[in-house]
């Protein structure tokens, strides 16, 4: 750079009293050109960790469309957002559940933590592979601007001896600007075995028996 610019220098004219001008245009190209470096390497240099993944994320989902409802959450959007988080567990897909959540979407589910989709998928690949017959509830707790609690309960057969198990759990969840969730805390107790009498869960929109107590 240095010999850059001095192959650039030249003595700047001098007016009638003998003071230096360095007004002219060609004379002040090496100072500006090393301001635009300046002011073009800043940025770069003093953009922190938690910026590059604040940038990235709105990057990434530029390409997608926004799933409603959006923040700011009220009483009635947050209680959407619930039950279609419910139906599309109830699914059983991976790959439709997991379109829920940002690309790098984190997760602490019990002991577990997962980071992005495809990490997601697998987690729940794996987990649908050993609860048969899955069947989840969910319930609004409460709200804020970007977050919602719930509560939830399910109840599944094990592949592993064939019988019924029940899950109590609460969640945390925090979304983006466009309804993807950036973050799930999940934590959860379980009960079991259980008689398939005991079921609680509502099963096809009701529950087992007519005489079974609701979980909630």
């Amino acid at each position: 750079a240095l010999a850059f610019l001095g192959c650039c220098h030249r003595k700047a004219p001098q007016t009638k009293s003998g003071i230096h001008c360095a007004t002219s245009s060609k004379h002040r190209e090496p100072r500006m050109l090393l301001r635009q470096i300046a002011r073009n390497t800043r940025p770069i240099v003093r953009t922190s960790r938690q910026g590059v993944l604040k940038y990235a994320r709105r990057f990434s989902a530029a390409a997608e469309e926004p799933r409603h409802p959006l923040p700011p959450f009220t009483l009635e959007s947050a209680i959407i957002k619930t039950k279609k988080a419910e139906d599309a567990w109830n699914t059983k897909d991976p790959v439709k559940v997991s379109m829920a959540y940002s690309v790098d979407s984190e997760w602490r589910n019990r002991s577990t933590f997962v980071k992005g989709r495809d990490e997601i998928r697998e987690f729940l690949s794996g987990k649908w592979e050993k609860e048969l017959d899955y069947k989840l509830e969910k319930r609004y707790w409460c709200h804020s601007d970007n977050r919602i609690a719930v509560r939830f309960c399910y109840e599944y057969r094990s592949k592993e001896d064939g019988k019924w198990y029940r899950a109590h759990g609460n969640e945390n969840w925090e979304f983006d600007e466009l309804g993807y969730m950036t973050r799930r805390e999940a934590s959860i107790n379980d009960v079991g075995p259980i008689s398939p009498e005991e079921r609680v869960v509502a099963v096809e929109g009701g529950p087992k028996t007519k005489d079974t107590v609701r979980w909630y």
